[in-house]
């Protein structure tokens, strides 16, 4: 099989680093993206760090470049970049958290996306897999701008799989539920643990749609609600 390249956006966080293991495992090529990311966070030969953000389209499509001008293309987009924001309701949120929210959740994937999907049309084909949350479907109290921000990501993610099956790519968004990260487990001291999502099952079913078996299934929003269901 030839040699597949995989970027990851977010590779160094809770997810990210299940996410990047297991695409190293299934044989891929991995470039890791992350403000702070560096090779020494994955001691393995097919690992490559790139410190970046993706605040802007600039940056973004400096990054795509980067991996372009090395590897000469994107066969996998896995963008894990996110951020939880809440505890007050629509009508005491206040603007900041709002575009807060929307910044990390959605504008920054509209800007890997249009640095990504070119070199993946030109190619003939790719996979997409973003990361969006359980509550872009089933929205609760006090969550209100991080709910809208991930809907919107799903309305996005089904967009570029209909604007793109002519050239051969797919694109899906993956909904868990709570997942049990260090960071959540920081957040929410008193949470059941045992209902939370493991990263590990996230990371396999990514590795699976990225695989000869996952490529018919395009437009789609994946639950993975565990236990929690």
């Amino acid at each position: 099989m030839p040699e597949r390249i995989a970027l990851i956006t977010g590779a160094s966080g809770g997810l990210g680093t299940h996410v990047t293991k297991a695409l190293l495992d299934a044989g891929f090529t991995v470039i890791g993206l992350a403000p702070r990311i560096q090779a020494s966070d994955f001691e393995h030969p097919n690992f490559t760090a790139l410190p970046a953000a993706l605040d802007s389209l600039d940056a973004a499509k400096k990054a795509a470049g980067t991996v372009l001008s090395r590897f000469g293309r994107i066969d996998v987009l896995a963008h894990l970049v996110g951020g939880f924001a809440g505890g007050q309701a629509v009508a005491d949120t206040d603007d900041a958290t709002f575009q807060r929210m929307f910044d990390l959740n959605l504008n920054g994937t509209f800007h890997i996306l249009r640095a990504v999907i070119p070199a993946m049309r030109k190619a003939g084909g790719g996979r997409i897999i973003a990361i969006g949350s359980r509550a872009a479907e089933d929205p609760g109290p006090g969550v209100g701008a991080y709910s809208a921000s991930k809907a919107a990501l799903v309305s996005l993610i089904r967009t570029v799989a209909l604007e793109n099956k002519d050239a051969g790519i797919t694109a899906n968004v993956i909904l868990p539920g709570t997942m049990d990260t260090p960071a959540n487990r920081k957040a929410m001291p008193g949470g059941d643990v045992s209902q939370w999502v493991q990263p590990s099952s996230v990371a396999a079913l990514i590795v699976w749609l990225c695989g000869e078996a996952g490529k018919d299934v395009t437009g789609a929003a994946i639950p993975v609600y565990g236990r929690g269901l």
